[in-house]
């Protein structure tokens, strides 16, 4: 959630002023929603449903629609709560987990909460009009005891403090928290070392370390007028550099891509690619969408979105030769990445450009099964109801903010198509984030 303006009749900031509160349920965004005995709502980080706690306020004035807070004292903890297992989480630390306190299965259930509850708030579905049962599914191999913490994370954006240290932005803020090790990162990024070494002058490093391959990749981005350090890290890397002019990522040595793995298929992703960043999140979501429109030979399909092309190589491969699959996307790099990494495939076409720009241009009146997995925003009115009108037999809409996902069913239900089901996936342990893959049908026929 984005802050809101400032009242012009508010009062004094109450940044820093203490609440004894019951702590309500939770909310989308990582945290829980409480009440001061005033009535003032207070978004409270590092806490629990059912927890009293002293809650410290963050930001937020007097007059505030809301007020944002953290959990600095637990007096009646909740049995879902552990010792953080992180040494950097806690309030005012870094702002890269939010659930670091809870049981791993408390995690999950929280965020199932919060799909449901949007669901109904957005789309005034509860989840057995979703076809859901509620659960959220960790990935393979991430179902650990608590106080362990699965090293999931492949991509990891660290900041740089005026010293040249390494480490992660704090919550809502540009400040640094140094750190030694990311508890999350995944041992290909952990191996690099980047948090061991100087980088002054440097903005940001961006580490990669692809799971399809051994690839491993920096992305500097040196502070303006900075020159580039030489970067001698624990294990063999390419380097890549953000240009100060325009933005741009250029190579400095290595490859300019890493190599990963889905579907039994090497996609190719250029620097700054999209690629799930869990390592089991590629091949999770491709099955479930896979599973959930069941192409047929001969089938035309759309893959919004696309990004290098996962989905629309997975049906590709099952719509065969008589089939055929149009992908849109709007990244340039991406877009070439994905004609490489889908070339062999004589019916699959990938266009340039913003899915409700170019869809449109394209002609398409009718097509058997369409996927979208769009940015956090979702795809919008505009988008679903020129989707709604192409007559799929089946829809796929994969999302990473259910917020999105909810208005976008919301507008789909509008546009004559119902929910058949859909599958919620923990593939962010330990932040407040999920993932969601709902299958659409027309409402009044049967699949």
């Amino acid at each position: 959630m984005q802050a809101e303006p400032k009242n012009p009749q508010a009062g004094n900031s109450l940044v820093g002023h203490e609440y004894e509160v019951e702590i309500g349920p939770v909310a989308h965004g990582g945290h829980c929603i409480a009440r001061t005995v005033e009535g003032q709502v207070l978004f409270v980080r590092h806490a629990l449903p059912g927890e009293k706690v002293i809650a410290r306020v963050t930001e937020g004035e007097e007059g505030a629609r809301f007020l944002r807070a953290d959990a600095v004292q637990i007096l009646d903890p909740s049995k879902d709560r552990v010792e953080a297992p992180c040494p950097y989480a806690g309030p005012g630390r870094c702002g890269g987990c939010d659930w670091q306190h809870a049981k791993p299965g408390a995690q999950r259930r929280l965020k199932g909460e919060v799909i449901a509850e949007q669901l109904k708030r957005l789309a005034g579905l509860t989840p057995e009009e979703a076809g859901w049962d509620g659960t959220v599914m960790p990935a393979e191999g991430d179902k650990l005891p608590p106080g362990e913490v699965p090293s999931w994370r492949t991509r990891v954006q660290y900041a740089v403090d005026a010293d040249g240290n390494a480490g992660l932005r704090r919550h809502r803020s540009h400040e640094v928290e140094p750190i030694e090790h990311c508890m999350i990162a995944a041992d290909g990024v952990s191996e690099l070392g980047i948090e061991q070494r100087d980088w002054s002058g440097m903005e940001s490093i961006e580490a990669i370390a692809a799971t399809g391959s051994q690839d491993r990749q920096v992305i500097l981005t040196p502070k303006p007028g900075a020159r580039l350090p030489i970067v001698e890290l624990d294990k063999p890397v390419s380097v890549m550099r953000v240009e100060e002019k325009d933005g741009g990522i250029h190579r400095v040595h290595g490859r300019p891509f890493v190599r990963e793995r889905a579907d039994g298929r090497t996609y190719r992703v250029g620097s700054g690619g999209f690629w799930q960043v869990h390592p089991k999140a590629a091949e999770t979501l491709m099955l479930a969408v896979m599973q959930g429109l069941l192409p047929r030979k001969g089938d035309t399909a759309l893959d919004l979105y696309c990004g290098v092309g996962l989905f629309a190589g997975a049906l590709a491969d099952r719509v065969g030769e008589q089939g055929a699959v149009l992908g849109i996307e709007s990244g340039k790099r991406a877009v070439e990445d994905a004609r490489h990494n889908l070339a062999a495939f004589d019916r699959v076409r990938i266009e340039q450009g913003k899915v409700e720009s170019v869809l449109p241009r394209t002609g398409i009146t009718e097509a058997d099964l369409i996927v979208l997995d769009p940015p956090r925003a979702g795809a919008g009115k505009q988008t679903v109801r020129h989707l709604a009108g192409l007559g799929a037999r089946r829809i796929a809409y994969v999302a990473c903010d259910p917020a999105a996902l909810a208005r976008d069913l919301g507008y789909f239900r509008e546009g004559g198509y119902r929910v058949r089901s859909l599958r919620a996936f923990d593939l962010f342990p330990m932040t407040h984030h999920v993932e969601c893959v709902a299958i659409l049908e027309p409402a009044k026929k049967d699949a």
